[in-house]
């Protein structure tokens, strides 16, 4: 996966904040409330963002990463 990792959630929170406050999340006349969402990785214990060439802007370059998925589990089930 492309994105950004982060080692808490803390940091994932403050990254999402900056995207939003680049593009002026939130906004009063629109039902999204942020510009961007981290996710958390149980098995692999870390936050990530997915990469966009929107948060490239904010966060810079991303990362390859791998993030571990539950055995049994398709995710690309309903693509």
């Amino acid at each position: 996966m492309l994105g950004y990792k982060f080692t808490t959630e803390e940091s994932a929170q403050a990254a999402v904040a900056q995207c939003d406050t680049h593009y002026g999340y939130p906004k009063q006349d629109c039902v999204t409330q942020h510009w961007c969402s981290y996710e958390f990785s149980n098995l692999d214990n870390f936050y990530y963002i997915s990469h966009d060439e929107s948060i490239e802007l904010v966060l810079g370059l991303p990362e390859e990463f791998v993030v571990t998925q539950p055995e049994g589990l398709d995710i690309s089930e309903g693509l």
